[in-house]
């Protein structure tokens, strides 16, 4: 019996992708490492309880990965509409009655944990364009609009309300998944280039009635963040200077002065990055990109083999929530992009982000463990 039951575990470990576990455990490690240093300093007693409960998170996201590994990702297509329409109407209930801080509307107060909708709306999203893109034949010219009708009303719909937040950086995340999973699953040419001329026409009209004034001043500052140095561009200059004053080794651990005298604003969340940057350099920051190439390739292998179409979407989805979340975190951070509260997954402090990241990475662990059941 004993034998049988220590067999049966030495097959579940073969199973389980082992690149996919280590490149993101490696991610963990690195962002507990940043944000203990990040949060290092005056407040000590703050300090702690927010690096404590970061391993908190962590605990409970692998948990949450592995559960998700375990779990046939099947179940996933029967219940996504389900995940879905809950999530829809947790996003409907946060725009009217949610707690408001900073100016906006986007938290549910569960007393122990402001619940973010749009976070977890992200991976509701992927999960219900996997399904709906799974039943469409993407072969020959690609989705004409009739077959792309259904997967941009789930798209469209989220992305109206969590704009009315306001919260443009998430809604351009919602948009930005699903339209990539719409480019994977192959739309006509031609219909790709209307939508492109489109966006270009609606860029002024969005400019004049949709943008609030503090996000037209994060594009004029993302322009020129030396006009309002001590305003608006204090962010945008901060970051930039302690990316640029880590040069190739970085000032060392615990010794960057943007971060540890706190001239860096929200430098565990949106900023982590520019700790890591100043502290370990040039050759830190190449490290963590190069664990984030390796994570998408690892999810495109997966993809590739994955034993079905839903399986394959599903995984291509998880891996552009990662991508986007570290491209425009990441770009933002040295000037590139405009300043929107975008968390780098894995590294930034937060349970929403976290919980939702493992839980998509869980997605495509069980991915990867069943292309051996047939």
């Amino acid at each position: 019996m004993f034998n049988s039951l220590h067999v049966e575990e030495r097959t579940l470990f073969k199973k389980l992708d082992i690149n996919l576990i280590v490149v993101i455990l490696a991610l963990n490690v690195i962002g507990l490492i940043n944000l203990y240093s990040a949060t290092h300093g005056p407040t000590s007693a703050e300090v702690s309880g927010l690096f404590i409960s970061q391993i908190m998170w962590l605990v409970v996201g692998w948990t949450v990965f592995l559960v998700t590994t375990l779990l046939d990702y099947s179940i996933v297509n029967r219940i996504a509409i389900a995940i879905y329409v809950l999530n829809l109407g947790a996003i409907v209930y946060t725009t009217f009655f949610g707690k408001v801080a900073l100016g906006a509307q986007r938290w549910i107060d569960l007393g122990f944990f402001r619940y973010q909708p749009s976070e977890t709306m992200k991976l509701a999203l992927i999960m219900m364009m996997a399904k709906i893109l799974a039943n469409r034949n993407t072969f020959g010219s690609g989705m004409g609009f009739k077959e792309m009708f259904t997967p941009l009303l789930a798209l469209g719909i989220p992305f109206v309300f969590v704009v009315e937040q306001p919260d443009l950086g998430t809604a351009m995340m919602l948009a930005a998944i699903g339209g990539s999973m719409l480019l994977f699953a192959k739309v006509k040419k031609w219909i790709l280039a209307t939508i492109i001329t489109l966006g270009i026409i609606a860029l002024p009209v969005a400019w004049k009635f949709v943008l609030h004034d503090y996000q037209k001043n994060r594009i004029l500052t993302f322009m020129s963040p030396t006009n309002d140095p001590r305003g608006t561009g204090y962010n945008s200059i901060q970051s930039k200077i302690a990316v640029g004053s880590g040069r190739f080794f970085g000032k060392g651990f615990m010794k960057g002065t943007q971060s540890q005298l706190e001239f860096l604003p929200e430098r565990h969340t949106d900023f982590i990055y520019s700790v890591l940057s100043e502290e370990h350099g040039f050759v830190g920051s190449v490290a963590v990109m190069g664990l984030f190439c390796f994570l998408f390739l690892t999810g495109i292998r997966i993809a590739t083999n994955a034993r079905d179409k839903f399986g394959a979407l599903l995984t291509v989805g998880v891996l552009c929530y990662v991508f986007w979340h570290m491209f425009v975190n990441m770009g933002m951070v040295i000037g590139l992009l405009p300043i929107v509260g975008v968390p780098l997954p894995l590294l930034s402090y937060g349970g929403s982000s976290m919980l939702t990241t493992m839980a998509g990475l869980g997605l495509v662990s069980s991915v990867a463990y069943r292309r051996y059941l047939f």
